[in-house]
């Protein structure tokens, strides 16, 4: 299973990034989610959102709004956009699959922790200054 993360760069504040996350040794539909998170420098690494293999979605309170993911089950790709980037959404992005379907707890915000993720994409920068 690979995931490959892209779509960063250097843009000002206020411009837009769509990001994306291409699988390959897995289908969308065979993971449970596909995580987006990300680590600034000197931060830890820290949870943006997730959509499920049914297409439910959840973001963190932080970035509802601004950041919206969906994906293309034909291409196998997640995709996140970020709308009205400011200069602390600086990061290297990363996506992540978790393959294990879990059964015994709703899905929420515990699917937003890093350890909860087999495989990770290698990460995309996101740099936003003037």
């Amino acid at each position: 299973v690979q995931l490959q993360a892209s779509g960063g760069g250097s843009v000002q504040p206020g411009g837009s990034l769509r990001l994306s996350c291409a699988a390959s040794g897995i289908t969308l539909e065979e993971v449970y989610t596909i995580g987006w998170f990300r680590q600034a420098p000197g931060k830890e690494r820290e949870g943006i959102g997730f959509i499920s293999r049914a297409g439910y979605i959840y973001y963190v309170d932080s970035v509802k709004g601004r950041f919206t993911i969906s994906r293309d089950n034909a291409k196998n790709t997640v995709y996140l956009q970020i709308n009205n980037l400011k200069p602390e959404d600086t990061a290297v992005y990363f996506c992540a699959a978790k393959v294990g379907v879990v059964t015994d707890r709703p899905m929420g915000p515990w699917l937003l922790g890093a350890p909860q993720y087999d495989y990770w994409g290698q990460g995309t920068l996101v740099t936003v200054s003037s």
